[in-house]
């Protein structure tokens, strides 16, 4: 079952709330989730304390370099998909994740120092790739950015992307009250008070896009690439 791993050396990078808008997308279609949270201030484990997690989303911690692989490999025979949260940091709990995945997502705001972060996630996927001899599918995602404006500095960073032939996800998660507020009330997008948050409509449209093209890169990939994918309507 595929196992997608968000992973950037810089922190506050996205990695978390990309990671549980795309598990609770996919949870909310029917499929059963294994996330792992293996950041080590647990982001994920405290929203799922919370109340309104869909019964399909199972969040794993307490994560160390002894047991990062067994436990992702427990997840994958146990649920059709496994999305991996891990540290700011590059550590063995990483590259071995890498090692692992099916798909490495890389979120990245748009500017040149997030740009720099990650290049050097990419190096370490490439260096994972050399030691474990397969292909590690990855692509960028840009976080935080604005719906309206496109700076020329974003713009130049995202032709540097193409000029190396980095994938890059066509959707962005932009910078949306909603995305901040599933931490402090829990649940998910939809039941999140819109008296109290604004722009909920957007934010959904934003995370079932970004589930979509996950689906869409997953089943291009190579047959043999990934193991067999369970349909999510």
């Amino acid at each position: 079952m595929p196992t997608i791993v968000f992973a950037s050396p810089k922190g506050e990078a996205g990695k978390s709330t990309s990671a549980i808008l795309l598990a609770s997308e996919l949870a909310l279609k029917g499929a059963a989730v294994t996330v792992i949270d293996a950041d080590p201030n647990r982001p994920l484990t405290h929203w799922a304390k919370r109340s309104g997690r869909p019964g399909s989303l199972t969040v794993v911690s307490d994560i160390s370099e002894e047991t990062i692989i067994d436990r992702i490999d427990e997840a994958a025979r146990a649920t059709p998909f496994v999305i991996v949260d891990l540290e700011g940091t590059a550590s063995m709990v990483v590259a071995y994740a890498i090692s692992r995945a099916d798909l490495v997502i890389v979120p990245t705001q748009g500017s040149q120092l997030d740009a720099a972060e990650a290049a050097k996630a990419i190096k370490l996927i490439r260096q994972q790739e050399k030691a474990f001899g397969r292909r590690i599918p990855y692509a960028i995602l840009f976080t935080r950015t604005s719906a309206a404006i496109r700076p020329r500095t974003f713009a130049h960073i995202q032709e540097e992307f193409e000029r190396h032939k980095v994938a890059m996800f066509k959707v962005h998660m932009h910078e949306r009250d909603a995305f901040r507020a599933i931490f402090s009330f829990g649940g998910t997008l939809q039941t999140l008070d819109r008296a109290k948050v604004s722009n909920i409509d957007a934010a959904v449209a934003d995370a079932r896009a970004f589930a979509a093209e996950v689906l869409t890169m997953l089943k291009s990939q190579p047959a043999g690439m990934t193991a067999p994918m369970a349909e999510v309507a």
